[in-house]
C-alpha cells in the first residue's frame, strides 16, 4: 500500500529507501507504543537524523513502514526539507528483504539507490563517500561483532556477510547502509526464509555479491540503536559536535557554560546552572535552581527543576520539584514527582546488568540509570535501581523502591 504524493518533488536527486517497518522489543519500554525511528537523540528523532545525512544527495526518500506507521507519517508528512517523502506499508513483518522488495515499484530500471535501516544513524561523510563511488556498503569496527552482521572482504570488496556468528571472523560489522541497483529485487525474489522465518536482505546481498562487486567502505561514526542505553551513547556523540545557540530567554543569575542550545519559547529561570553540551527544546521551563549537566538532551514542552546528567528527557515531561535523573532515558508525558532518584552506580563499581526479553544483558557500563516509558507517574521519593525499566502508563507508590522492571 502506497502513502503520500504520487508526484515527487526533488526527483532529480538520488533515492533513499529507509526500512522503518520493524517493531523493536530490545528497546522496550521506550518502543512499546512508538516505532524506534521516532526515538529522540540529540534533540531529533532517529529518522530526522537519517534524513539529514542524505539531504542534498537524495531528492526522494521512500520509507517502508509498518508498526507505528501513522506516527511516522504524522511526524514527517510528505516532505522533509528538500527531500520528498513517500511511504509504503510492508504489511506482515517478514524481514528486511521483504521490506525492501515492497519498494520495487518506485525504482526505475537500472537505477542506483541507497538502502538504510530506520533505527541507525549514519555519518554524512560516509554516505557521500559510498554514493560517490557507486555500488558499495558501509562497515564499522566494533568490539562485539557477534551482535551484528560480520563482513568479510577481499581487496576491499565484499565476499560474505555472516549474521550474528558465534565466532566472528572479523571485527567489522555491517551497518545496514548500501548503495545498490535494481538487480537486488530479482535476487530478493529467489532467497529462502532464514531460520527465524524472515527474508533477510543480507542473504540477497551475499548472493548478488557473487556477480556484482560491492565495495566496502568503513566509518567510525555509525550509531546503531540496539538497546535503550545505546540512545545515551548516540546522544553524547551528537551533542559533542553541536554548536550552541540561544533562541529562548533567561532570567538573571542563570549560568550557561559550553555549547548549549535553547529553543524558541523556552525560559531558563533564576539560579539555574547549565553545563554543556546540552540541548533544550522549545517551550520549556527550566528551573528555578535547576542543574542541567553535560550530555543531556531535553525535548519540547518540558518543565524541569531538578538535577540531570547524561540523559534524554522527551517531550512534555514534567519534573517541577527536586529530583535526580542520571544516565537515563525518560519518555513523553512523564510526571517525575518530588524526591525521585534514578540510582546509576553500583557500590562495587562493577558493570551494570539488566534484563532484556527475559535474559540478562551485560551492558559494559558502570554508570546506568533508568528507562521510563511514556505517561509514567512516579510517587514522591521513588528510588529506582540502576538499569531498571518502567513500562508506559504505570505508576509508582510514594517512597517505592523499584528494584525490578515494572512491566504491564
Amino acid at each position: 500500500m502506497l502513502f503520500g504524493r504520487e508526484k515527487s518533488a526533488g526527483r532529480k536527486g538520488a533515492k533513499a529507501i529507509i526500512l522503518c517497518a520493524g517493531r523493536s522489543t530490545r528497546t522496550y519500554p521506550l518502543t512499546v507504543n512508538r516505532p524506534k525511528a521516532l526515538l529522540m537523540v540529540g534533540g531529533k528523532t532517529i529518522i530526522e537524523h537519517i534524513l539529514d545525512s542524505v539531504s542534498g544527495i537524495a531528492g526522494e526518500a521512500i520509507l517502508v513502514v509498518g508498526f507505528g506507521k501513522n506516527q511516522i507519517i504524522s511526524k514527517l508528512g510528505d516532505r522533509y526539507g528538500n527531500i520528498a517523502i513517500k511511504y509504503i506499508e510492508q504489511g506482515e513483518a517478514l524481514g528486511t528483504g521483504d521490506a525492501l522488495l515492497k519498494a520495487e515499484s518506485l525504482i526505475d530500471k537500472d537505477e542506483r539507490f541507497m538502502v538504510m535501516m530506520g533505527d541507525n544513524i549514519y555519518p554524512r561523510a560516509a554516505v557521500e563517500e559510498c554514493w560517490s563511488y557507486g555500488i558499495s556498503m558501509l562497515g564499522q569496527k566494533v568490539f562485539n561483532p557477534s551482535e551484528f552482521g560480520v563482513l568479510e572482504t577481499d581487496g576491499g570488496f565484499l565476499t560474505k556477510i555472516t549474521e550474528k556468528p558465534d565466532e566472528a571472523t572479523s571485527n567489522m560489522a555491517n551497518t545496514g547502509f548500501y548503495v545498490i541497483n535494481d538487480r537486488i529485487f530479482e535476487t530478493l525474489k529467489t532467497i529462502a526464509k532464514s531460520p527465524r522465518g524472515e527474508y533477510e536482505l543480507t542473504d540477497a546481498v551475499n548472493a548478488i555479491s557473487k556477480s556484482m562487486r560491492i565495495r566496502c567502505f568503513y566509518t567510525k561514526d555509525w550509531l546503531p540503536i540496539v538497546y535503550p542505553w545505546d540512545m545515551l551513547s548516540a546522544n553524547r556523540q551528537i551533542l559533542a559536535g553541536m554548536r550552541g545557540r540561544m533562541e529562548g530567554d533567561t532570567e538573571e543569575h542563570v549560568t550557561i557554560k559550553g555549547e548549549v542550545v535553547v529553543g524558541k519559547g523556552t525560559i531558563i529561570l533564576s539560579g539555574t546552572f547549565v553545563e554543556g553540551p546540552v540541548y533544550i527544546g522549545e517551550n520549556c521551563v527550566i528551573g528555578p535552581n535547576a542543574y542541567i549537566r553535560p550530555d543531556t538532551a531535553i525535548g519540547n514542552g518540558v518543565r524541569f527543576r531538578g538535577e540531570v546528567v547524561d540523559s534524554i528527557i522527551m517531550d512534555n515531561t514534567t519534573a517541577k520539584h527536586n529530583c535526580y535523573i542520571g544516565h537515563s532515558v525518560v519518555g513523553e508525558n512523564v510526571n517525575i514527582a518530588a524526591g525521585t532518584v534514578t540510582a546509576d552506580y553500583r557500590h562495587d563499581g562493577e558493570e551494570h546488568v539488566t534484563i532484556v526479553k527475559g535474559k540478562k544483558v551485560y551492558t559494559g557500563l558502570t554508570k546506568l540509570g533508568a528507562f521510563i516509558g511514556d505517561n509514567v507517574r512516579t510517587g514522591i521519593n521513588t528510588s529506582i535501581y540502576p538499569g531498571r525499566k518502567i513500562w508506559p502508563s504505570l505508576s509508582t507508590k510514594p517512597a517505592e523502591i523499584v528494584d525490578k522492571d515494572m512491566m504491564q
